[in-house]
């Protein structure tokens, strides 16, 4: 007779059968098939930590963020929520919350205009520098170098380079005479996160391509932590007194950049306009 090989009776529905913590481990350990995982069992990814020995480190112990990373986030289209449009795809935005840009009245109004006119508008049609936070979910890479006391990011789009210290040292004290594209950058750790205060902008860039904007007073607070050795959680909470009725948070995920040979290549857009020019004299 023909052994009968001992089975489990599992139940297709969340019941006593299978408690919600099983569930999660089965699904974890089934890490190469893409499952929707929503309620408890996300809460419950959610909260795992990384192991510190997996995160890339520096000498002196503090998370090395070194690397090409990009988004595939639709973040630079539209950071609120949005149906599709025949310029932008359609995107749950990536505001904390899912919710709208919290503006003053008067701001509201202006960022209207701005969309109305997006399609000449935008100071990225004239390459200018995309500032803070455009330039981190901009869909080009960019390249992160990093020492002890700063971390030097360089963009692809426009060739901006920002220097971030981590020097402990303070932001400039005479405020009124500094406005700068990127602002200026001090950062900090907290743990494996790191900090990093934002100030001193000019109001010449925009947040996306829809028109949300900011002006000279817009202060942010960028946090930047690794989820695994390849990703990381970049979270960035705007301020702005003159724009906005209360602080908000916008959140992406970025990715290492991890194909042979990847590299940035310049992408000097202002310089097309005067190609026509040269090579000079003409041939």
């Amino acid at each position: 007779m023909m052994n009968r090989q001992p089975h489990l009776a599992i139940k297709t529905s969340f019941g006593s059968t299978l408690k919600n913590s099983l569930i999660v481990s089965v699904l974890l350990s089934l890490g190469s098939f893409a499952l929707p995982i929503h309620g408890y069992a996300a809460e419950k990814l959610a909260s795992r930590a990384l192991s510190p020995t997996l995160i890339p480190r520096l000498a002196n112990g503090k998370p090395d963020f070194s690397g090409i990373w990009q988004t595939t986030s639709a973040a630079e289209y539209d950071l609120e929520p949005h149906s599709t449009r025949k310029d932008a795809p359609p995107s749950a935005g990536v505001i904390e919350g899912h919710g709208t840009i919290p503006y003053l009245p008067a701001a509201l109004e202006e960022r209207k205009k701005n969309f109305e006119a997006r399609g000449t508008d935008d100071p990225r049609l004239k390459c200018f520098t995309l500032g803070v936070p455009r330039g981190t979910y901009y869909p080009e890479p960019f390249q992160i170098f990093q020492r002890k006391q700063d971390l030097t990011i360089l963009y692809q789009f426009g060739d901006s380079v920002r220097t971030v210290y981590t020097n402990d040292t303070n932001h400039p004290d005479d405020v009124d005479a500094n406005d700068w594209w990127l602002g200026d950058s001090r950062g900090h750790y907290e743990g494996d996160t790191l900090v990093v205060d934002v100030k001193d902008f000019n109001d010449q860039t925009w947040l996306d391509r829809s028109g949300n904007f900011h002006s000279d007073a817009l202060h942010v607070v960028e946090r930047w932590k690794f989820i695994d050795a390849n990703t990381i959680e970049y979270k960035a909470t705007l301020d702005d007194a003159k724009v906005y009725s209360r602080p908000w948070s916008l959140s992406v995920i970025l990715h290492r950049h991890r194909e042979k040979d990847f590299q940035l290549i310049e992408n000097y857009c202002y310089t097309l306009d005067y190609d026509q020019y040269y090579p000079f004299p003409k041939q």
